[in-house]
């Protein structure tokens, strides 16, 4: 979803208690960058958009209800992530608005107007008590959107200047179809976790797989006789690169020309036959390429960024963005982009 569809949607704030957060001062810098700065209020209503949109997205995936207070994979509690990575955003916001001159970005009279039909959309939304937990005045709206349409128009113009390529050869995909034997245990354990597969199965597999391989040596249509031998040949593109459908089936492919089969190939979970179609996949290359160009773009722009970090002090006032608090109030907002109305549920502890 893209961030000014889900603005436009951030609905309401109906908090039981906000402890500690009465004492966020509106205009106190956060984040100044020369000088550009970015305000608490802006700040936090900025926050509270990406809030919503995890709470409202993927709460489910992160541990439900109490998600902040849950570990991530770094080792921070997700609020604490999510909050690192929101923080560095600021700093970027701060630095691309600095150098616009320097790339002749402006916004146009038609950004302004989104921003202000936006800003007039979200005020008429919700009530002032909610937009007030927010920090969603509409100078704050407007700022934050109006960053964020600058760092869009900045990107485009830094990557614009990468002097960055992918030839053929970089992003080439091969196609493979491919019949997958899984191991199956048939333990008589009453331990519905017991999964080890014996030797003998494992055994077992391998034969059936050689048998398939076997007579698909001389099969017009490896689909086809997989089909006739009542199993499913499966699709894959892949590169020297790949690990799906799995690792060893990727190399003993990668090897091969196009029409040649692998033979069977064993992996820790199951075995594999598989029958290299094409050499050169031009969908699945021209999406590589894409994919690559892309990688090659941002990392050029990532260093852009850090190399401005250096140049330029930046100040970050810590305890003011602290304040800011995931735990005490919970945001969630519902997408408004094809339906024009916002009907939202959201509840503070």
């Amino acid at each position: 979803m893209k961030k000014r569809a889900l603005i436009l949607a951030l609905a309401g704030i109906m908090a039981a208690s906000l402890t500690g957060c009465g004492s966020l001062k509106d205009d106190a810098v956060v984040v100044k960058a020369g000088d550009e700065e970015i305000t608490t209020g802006v700040a936090n209503f900025y926050a509270r958009y990406t809030q919503a949109q995890y709470e409202t997205y993927f709460a489910s995936y992160f541990g439900g209800d109490d998600m902040w207070t849950k570990n991530a994979s770094d080792g921070k509690t997700y609020e604490e992530s999510i909050k690192e990575t929101l923080l560095d955003d600021l700093k970027n916001m701060a630095l691309l608005e600095k150098h616009m001159k320097d790339y002749d970005v402006k916004l146009t009279k038609a950004d302004k107007k989104a921003i202000d039909d936006a800003a007039e959309e979200f005020d008429k939304a919700n009530s002032q008590k909610k937009k007030d937990k927010v920090s969603g005045s509409e100078e704050n709206v407007k700022r934050v959107m109006t960053l964020m349409v600058i760092e869009q128009k900045m990107r485009s113009a830094i990557v614009a200047e990468a002097n960055v390529n992918v030839t053929d050869e970089e992003a080439v995909q091969k196609h493979m179809q491919y019949v997958e034997f899984d191991y199956t245990t048939s333990s008589d354990s009453s331990d519905s976790s017991d999964t080890t597969v014996s030797d003998d199965e494992k055994k077992q597999v391998k034969e059936k797989a050689a048998a398939f391989a076997e007579g698909a040596k001389t099969a017009e249509d490896f689909a086809s006789y997989a089909t006739e031998q009542g199993t499913e040949a499966k699709d894959a593109t892949f590169d020297s690169e790949s690990v799906s459908p799995s690792k060893e089936v990727v190399k003993a492919a990668d090897k091969l020309g196009e029409g040649e089969l692998t033979g069977v190939v064993e992996s820790d979970t199951a075995c594999y036959v598989a029958k290299v179609t094409s050499l050169n996949d031009e969908a699945a290359t021209e999406t590589k390429k894409q994919s690559l160009l892309t990688e090659k773009q941002d990392k050029y722009y990532k260093k852009v960024l850090k190399k401005w970090k250096k140049e330029e002090k930046i100040t970050v006032h810590k305890g003011t963005w602290n304040k800011i608090d995931f735990t005490k109030l919970s945001v969630k907002a519902k997408d408004t982009s094809t339906t024009g109305t916002s009907t939202d549920s959201t509840s503070g502890n």
